[in-house]
């Protein structure tokens, strides 16, 4: 069983407020989730009204199918959301013989 992750550092645009940063995340999370067929969930910066972190998982039998959700998670969210900068992703793979 292999368990790989990636966390989103991500500039958003003109947002002024939470709530207006909740309008534009929660559409991305979503996204993710429902494409990727991962687990999305913002994981950090949330109390900062232009950042925030994004985290992605997933768990497979190969450790190639983990690389290829993750690629596809980051090139989403760079192809499809003009809206937002990615700044970086930081990316951790495990298995469970570790």
């Amino acid at each position: 069983m292999w368990i790989g992750w990636v966390e989103f550092d991500i500039l958003l645009g003109d947002v002024r407020s939470l709530k207006e940063k909740r309008g534009v995340i929660r559409p991305i999370i979503a996204d993710l989730s429902r494409r990727t067929e991962a687990a999305a969930a913002e994981v950090g910066a949330q109390d900062l009204h232009r950042r925030t972190h994004i985290g992605v998982c997933i768990v497979a039998a190969h450790a190639g199918h983990v690389h290829e959700v993750l690629d596809q998670a980051e090139r989403m969210l760079v192809d499809q959301h003009p809206e937002i900068t990615l700044l970086s992703a930081h990316r951790g793979l495990s298995s469970s013989d570790d």
